[in-house]
């Protein structure tokens, strides 16, 4: 989640929590999120907006007034999130639009888009708002995909997604995806739950270099197939998880590519670059249940 604690934004603006609080009740500026235990959220670019305007009028009635009109600067998951609340599509297009003005897509995505659907499935009672943001998110990341540029590594990158329908998880797989395919790798997105006759012939269409494990839902029986499967056709493609989607806990033999999709690109792009380079690779890893 993106923003700060009521403690850390008081000593930001030079003010008390008590009256940090106070602005928030007779102002409705800052407006902060909330968390899943009730705890203030403030977004550090609206506190910024109101650092400034206090520098400058010493007042807290004008300067909120001129930190509303200027507004925040980047857009940020707070003023998302708020969109998500109203239902307004408008609103929520504004805000990405605002964003790409002054941040990159795969910034966009991981600063605000990300932090934003966060903050909507942290809260219950507003089951309606999450799938909404959801599906506007989805087809946000798929208009995006659709205009990302063509490949130019000869790298592929097969994901193996095991999230469920309209779900967070969902939502990360589908920025790493973009992610991928705006830093140049072939990319193909599949279920992980397909029987093997259908995956060898994606397999063998992609010919991937790594295939990643995403999405948090997969049972250790399934990924052992899929390892495998993957085996089977003689792939020498190397297996990766991504925000611990890999069903065992301590130590294992798959790499990970971190929580965001800008890390799992850096890192996906450090291990290619590499192998190119002559680099040693460890080999392929091993998976209990995979024969």
């Amino acid at each position: 989640m993106s923003g700060i604690r009521t403690n850390a934004a008081a000593e930001l603006l030079g003010v008390s929590p008590n009256t940090l609080r106070s602005w928030e009740r007779r102002f409705e500026y800052p407006t902060p999120a909330r968390t899943v235990g009730g705890h203030r959220q403030y977004d550090l670019s609206e506190l910024e907006a109101l650092r400034r305007a206090l520098h400058e009028t010493h007042n807290i009635s004008s300067a909120v007034q001129i930190a509303r009109q200027r507004g925040e600067g980047p857009s940020s998951s707070t003023r998302l999130l708020e969109g998500f609340d109203r239902f307004d599509e408008a609103a929520v297009d504004r805000a990405l639009e605002e964003s790409l003005a002054v941040r990159s897509v795969e910034r966009t995505v991981e600063d605000l888009l990300l932090p934003a659907l966060e903050l909507a499935g942290e809260r219950s009672g507003r089951e309606a708002e999450f799938e909404w943001a959801c599906r506007w998110a989805t087809g946000w990341l798929h208009a995006a995909r659709r205009v990302a540029p063509a490949a130019t590594r000869p790298e592929g990158v097969l994901l193996f997604d095991s999230s469920g329908h309209l779900e967070l998880e969902t939502l990360h797989v589908q920025a790493l995806e973009l992610t991928l395919r705006r830093a140049g790798f072939r990319v193909l997105l599949l279920s992980i739950g397909l029987a093997q006759d259908r995956l060898s012939r994606a397999l063998r269409a992609l010919d991937p270099t790594a295939l990643v494990v995403c999405g948090g839902e997969a049972t250790l029986d399934v990924v052992g197939r899929l390892v495998y499967g993957v085996r089977q056709i003689g792939s020498h493609a190397r297996v990766f998880e991504y925000r611990d989607a890999m069903p065992v806990t301590g130590t294992h033999a798959i790499p990970t590519l971190g929580s965001g999709p800008v890390e799992g690109v850096t890192t996906l792009r450090a291990f290619f670059d590499g192998r190119r380079a002559g680099q040693a690779t460890p080999s392929w890893p091993s998976v209990a249940g995979a024969g």
